[in-house]
């Protein structure tokens, strides 16, 4: 590690190696070799020829194909010294290799064929990445979902106390924004498109040139590389980019599933504080400096962190798409070169710490229940009314009279320091005619959390066993965090 210059944590704390190489140098300028290799033997197939011979022979093919993993990035960095062009560089590299090729490299194309289909094929391979990741994090959360959905907790709307839930049932809404990310993930990756080859402005004028005006013979070139190439086909208009709205819509998903980890980070940060739920918390792992009790949601603290910068990093593209001129400029480039990589290595990091942070939720059933119990005869009184009123209480006298001693509860819990001993008073109360034993009864959790466990089967059921039955080949991935 390099101590005198500044080093991106993104590669250093965060991000997975996987995600790292698929940004790496040499993924890039192996797939600017593949390309090449696409482009040369397609012009081959389709019968390139100059006076009766052909301009592309497979001797050249075969070589190009000997070389195309041993990259000599020192013969291209010298190169590029002199010549100032990054595409350039490398062709003349790649040409010292392969001396019978050298002439037919790049043939008919623009620096954008090898950049830009480079950046769409990194982008695909990474949003795979991404969803075997996302597809891992809501096995997880449906394991965890399953698990307590039937332990009854307290909910909380504005953060105030309200009609119970159970832990299950809210790990589902965490479960089901991923959810609606995961297919917005596919749709965008079932869209996935190469530029192709379309010259300098998008027209194919030089292919034109090349094949003596056949525009039938053109029109098979895009396909042809694209299925070289693994893509089902290439966008049919460009200039000489392809829309940079396609890295708008890339970033997007990634800025929707950050958003998704943020919303979940934070409850956790919450229920932590209350001690209610514990993210994991490692046998050597200091909470805090000075405060050596300290239990600090450092994972979740981190998710919510980065998935800021995601979401944030997505405003990049959206700008440099508006702004692009005419059939393009260059204004993007350099903004591409740190978004793009750098909001997927956010995301992948994110996705990472989601896993083991789910993967290991610490549950306190105690503290839950007491939160619950401290709170639960307020939201208890209208069952106990409603069986007052059997016993042949007045209803709107018994309503009075729960207004009066909820009050007075609330009174003796938050001005006090007291517990809530509102069945206390109620039992204390001739109006009510109701016995402690009876009050009691109406103190069973699970009549308050409605259909939680059935919603939570149902969920399950309906909505995310399919989507992990579709992708089961995906599932057993787990998660290394750095620090």
């Amino acid at each position: 590690m390099s101590t005198d210059r500044y080093v991106s944590p993104l590669s250093e704390r965060y991000a997975s190696k996987e995600m790292q190489y698929i940004f790496s140098p040499d993924k890039k300028f192996r797939t600017w070799r593949k390309l090449w290799i696409a482009l040369a033997e397609t012009e081959m197939e389709l019968g390139l020829s100059e006076n009766g011979k052909p301009v592309i022979t497979k001797e050249q093919i075969d070589e190009l194909k000997s070389h195309a993993e041993d990259i000599n990035y020192d013969v291209a960095k010298e190169r590029e010294k002199i010549v100032r062009h990054d595409v350039m560089s490398h062709v003349y590299a790649y040409g010292v290799q392969c001396p019978k090729a050298a002439g037919i490299i790049h043939l008919g194309a623009t620096s954008c064929y090898v950049g830009d289909n480079t950046d769409i094929i990194v982008m695909t391979e990474a949003l795979k990445l991404v969803k075997a990741k996302l597809v891992n994090v809501m096995a997880k959360l449906k394991d965890f979902a399953e698990k307590y959905k039937a332990q009854p907790t307290l909910a909380f709307t504005h953060f105030q106390p309200a009609q119970p839930t159970t832990v299950g049932k809210r790990a589902c809404l965490w479960l089901q924004e991923f959810y609606l990310d995961f297919r917005d993930l596919e749709y965008v990756l079932s869209t996935m498109k190469l530029l192709g080859s379309k010259g300098t402005t998008g027209t194919q004028a030089s292919f034109l040139e090349l094949f003596n005006g056949d525009h039938e013979t053109i029109d098979k070139i895009d396909p042809m590389i694209a299925k070289k190439m693994g893509f089902e086909g290439c966008v049919p208009v460009s200039g000489q980019t392809y829309s940079r709205k396609m890295d708008t819509r890339v970033l997007n998903v990634l800025a929707g599933i950050a958003a998704s980890a943020h919303k979940m980070s934070n409850d956790i940060r919450l229920l932590q504080h209350l001690k209610e739920v514990e993210e994991p918390f490692e046998k050597g792992q200091i909470g805090s400096s000075a405060m050596a009790y300290k239990r600090n949601p450092m994972r979740s603290e981190r998710i919510a962190s980065l998935a800021r910068y995601v979401m944030i990093d997505a405003l990049n593209p959206a700008i440099t798409s508006a702004t692009q001129w005419f059939e393009r400029t260059l204004d993007d480039s350099a903004n591409k070169r740190l978004s793009v990589p750098e909001g997927f290595l956010a995301i992948d990091g994110i996705l990472d710490l989601c896993l083991n942070v789910v993967d290991g939720l610490v549950v306190y059933k105690k503290v839950i229940e007491k939160h619950l119990m401290s709170e639960l005869p307020f939201m208890a009184t209208e069952n106990i009314m409603m069986d007052a009123v059997k016993q042949g209480g007045n209803r709107q006298k018994l309503h009075e009279s729960i207004r009066k001693l909820s009050m007075e509860a609330g009174k003796n819990v938050k001005e006090k320091g007291e517990d809530n001993n509102l069945l206390e008073l109620i039992a204390n109360d001739p109006e009510f005619n109701m016995t402690p034993e009876a009050l009691k009864e109406c103190m069973d959790m699970e009549r308050y959390t409605g259909r939680s466990e059935v919603q939570v089967d149902a969920f399950i059921r309906d909505v995310i066993a399919p989507v992990l039955n579709d992708n089961s080949d995906l599932l057993g991935l787990s998660a290394t965090i750095n620090v």
